[in-house]
């Protein structure tokens, strides 16, 4: 997961809004994580979840990194906005975990990525991703440079 988000990391620019979602678990933050160290941001990235956003400044002259977990939050967009993150999304790449119903209305450009992962009693490690490109940005992306 972590690789992944190296690689996505490499088609993103400021502007750009991911969406991840998947099962707890499946690997969202930990593909966050690899994102930043793409994008070459300052700071540890870590789950969000109780302070809801973290922003991580770019330590070149990439974009910022926001990186929300929406997960708490029941409302839609009306809830996000106290986030400003229409604000920072001109300028920054923002991963919004747990997103779907919340914030679409950012942007008519958006990357979704569904992590699938088996639960239940397994140790199956192996996760499938659906990655979509949706909107003008995303479509003529090639998106295959993130297969594995």
């Amino acid at each position: 997961m972590r690789e992944l988000g190296r690689r996505l990391a490499k088609l993103l620019r400021a502007g750009d809004l991911v969406m991840l979602s998947g099962e707890l678990g499946a690997g969202k933050t930990t593909l966050t994580r690899g994102l930043g160290e793409g994008l070459g941001v300052r700071g540890a990235v870590t789950s969000p979840t109780f302070v809801i956003a973290r922003v991580h400044p770019s330590l070149g002259d990439g974009p910022p990194l926001v990186h929300v977990d929406a997960y708490r939050l029941s409302g839609g967009l009306d809830e996000m906005e106290d986030l400003d993150l229409d604000v920072s999304l001109p300028e920054s790449v923002v991963v919004v975990e747990w997103g779907e119903g919340k914030v679409e209305e950012l942007t008519e450009d958006r990357l979704q990525v569904v992590i699938h992962r088996a639960v239940g009693d397994t140790t199956d490690e192996v996760r499938q991703m659906t990655i979509t490109g949706v909107g003008e940005r995303w479509a003529s992306a090639d998106l295959s440079v993130l297969g594995a």
